[in-house]
Parts: C-alpha cells; sequence; structure tokens
C-alpha cells in the first residue's frame, strides 16, 4: 500500500533531510540519484550543503515513481527522465503553455463576454465599477499601443 506524499511547502530552498521527507527517500539515496540523472542538480554552499528548489522536487519525485511504482531500473529512468525533459523543451520551443495540473480552456470572444456576464452578477457594484474601469485603461493602453506599431 502506498503511502500519499505530503504536500510541497511554498519555500524557495529545501535542505536534503527536508527533500528526503517530502521524498520518501533517505538523503544517502538522495546522493546517489545525483550521481545517476545528471538533470538533478541542487545548488551547493559551505560545506557542500545541498539546497534543492522546488522543481528539483518534483524531479526527485517524478525519478522515485519511476523506480519505486513503475519499477524502471536506473538506466530506464534516466532514459525516461531525458524522454520527458525533451518533450517539455519542445512543448515550450513551440509556445505552448505547460501547467502541471491546470486546465487551460480557450474560449471565443462571445464566449469570454458570457462568462464575463455571469461573473459580474456574483460582484457588488463598486468591484463591477473598478473592473469596468481598469477595462477601459486597458483598452486604451491597448489602441495606443496598435497605434505606434
Amino acid at each position: 500500500m502506498e503511502k500519499a506524499l505530503p504536500p510541497i511547502p511554498a519555500k524557495r530552498y529545501f535542505t536534503i533531510g527536508e527533500v528526503g521527507d517530502l521524498c520518501g527517500v533517505k538523503p544517502h539515496v538522495l546522493r546517489y540519484w545525483e550521481q545517476e540523472f545528471t538533470q538533478l542538480r541542487p545548488m551547493k554552499r559551505r560545506g557542500n550543503r545541498r539546497y534543492y528548489q522546488h522543481h528539483e522536487v518534483l524531479m526527485i519525485r517524478r525519478i522515485r515513481d519511476l523506480l519505486y511504482d513503475q519499477g524502471f531500473t536506473i538506466s530506464g529512468a534516466r532514459n525516461k527522465m531525458q524522454e520527458i525533459l525533451q518533450a517539455e523543451r519542445d512543448k515550450k520551443r513551440n509556445g505552448e503553455v505547460m501547467l502541471d495540473g491546470v486546465e487551460v480552456i480557450e474560449m471565443s470572444d462571445s464566449e469570454l463576454q458570457d462568462f464575463e456576464d455571469s461573473q459580474s452578477d456574483a460582484l457588488t457594484e463598486t468591484a463591477s465599477d473598478d473592473l469596468l474601469f481598469v477595462r477601459r485603461e486597458l483598452n486604451e493602453i491597448r489602441d495606443l499601443l496598435s497605434l505606434s506599431n
């Protein structure tokens, strides 16, 4: 039975002990994975202390999933990580937005207007007036910018 991993706190840097707790692996395993997965490069400070960033914690969780849950070998997981990172680079190169866990909805102008109309009913009059003012200002800025091109 798999134990759910705790949520990742909103911090900039994590120590190796914190990452171990967040990812369900021991610190010596993380040090070993650094040797095997070249994409995993935590920042090192005084005394060779490792500090991991949020994206590295996510990467470690992905590596852990490949090894422990999906049964990949180290070599297979390394290859899979390279494929995943290449696919992400290709998406960025093609201008695709990558938002993990967020559904991106494309709307036409009329659908957007209908959505805004339905939302404006829920707003107070002053908030609605403020939004209309900001919208007018943004439209004026857009018009000025289009004239300068």
